[in-house]
């Protein structure tokens, strides 16, 4: 789906729990190149390619790869994408998801050594095979907070942990778009904060949410949920405001 001029949101379906799911990554581009932020679960690339190609781009044009985080369903297909391409691709990550990406360390949220077995045992095989067997890629350039990176007009880093440590949004300067990675869902189109049941810090997930009120945002690509373009500051300062008075109540 075209969101501005040089944006497209893939939307890549899967099957989860025996129900229909879809997750957004972000194909960013121009005449001479592009960029991908994020690339779904293992096993997601044939999806993935051919969304690129329904794009209109080339995949001989992808020159880069922006990860939000360490998250399965975001590392996922990396190294299929990397192996595919016939140019070097460069990969960019924040400095604290960088160790779990590269596999020096067990990816946080599907690690077995933290689960009970219970937990466990519960499993379906295949899930049991990718997190005993992770994908895995090396990282090239570790991007910080305030950081531009030098394509289509600027890409510009927030860092916004809580999620996971190394979280980071992206502000899109040309379209006036955010890429908000897992640190925002959309539901039917409206904004909601980050998800509990998901989030390692929920505090500090929220207190980041007050860094894109810093941004003239006109567009919000969720990986989960999709696109909102409506009212997206006036939301955006709501779910600050709301989620503050939910921590401090918590308190």
């Amino acid at each position: 789906m075209k969101v501005a001029n040089g944006v497209d949101m893939l939307e890549i379906g899967f099957e989860a729990f025996g129900r229909s799911a879809a997750i957004y990554p972000t194909l960013i581009w121009d005449e001479k190149e592009a960029v991908l932020v994020d690339t779904g679960m293992p096993g997601q690339f044939p999806q993935i390619l051919e969304a690129i190609n329904n794009a209109g781009v080339p995949f001989e044009k992808l020159k880069a790869v922006i990860l939000t985080h360490q998250d399965l369903d975001h590392v996922g297909s990396l190294p299929e994408v990397i192996k595919s391409s016939t140019n070097p691709i460069t990969v960019y990550a924040h400095e604290l998801d960088k160790p779990y990406i590269e596999g020096e360390r067990p990816l946080i949220k599907s690690d077995p050594a933290k689960m009970s077995r219970e937990e466990w045992n519960v499993l379906p095989e295949p899930v049991k095979h990718l997190y005993e067997n992770p994908p895995k890629s090396k990282v090239d350039e570790t991007i910080r907070n305030g950081q531009e990176l030098p394509y289509f007009g600027g890409i510009q880093v927030i860092h916004t942990p809580g999620h996971t440590a190394g979280h980071v949004s992206l502000y899109l300067k040309q379209s006036k778009t955010l890429l908000a990675g897992d640190g925002l869902i959309a539901i039917d189109g409206s904004l909601k904060g980050p998800v509990k049941q998901t989030t390692l810090d929920l505090k500090t997930a929220v207190h980041s949410l007050k860094k894109l009120l810093d941004y003239d945002i006109e567009s919000v690509i969720c990986y989960h949920g999709g696109l909102c373009n409506e009212n997206v500051k006036e939301q955006i300062k709501f779910l600050v405001e709301q989620r503050d008075e939910a921590v401090f109540i918590m308190r």
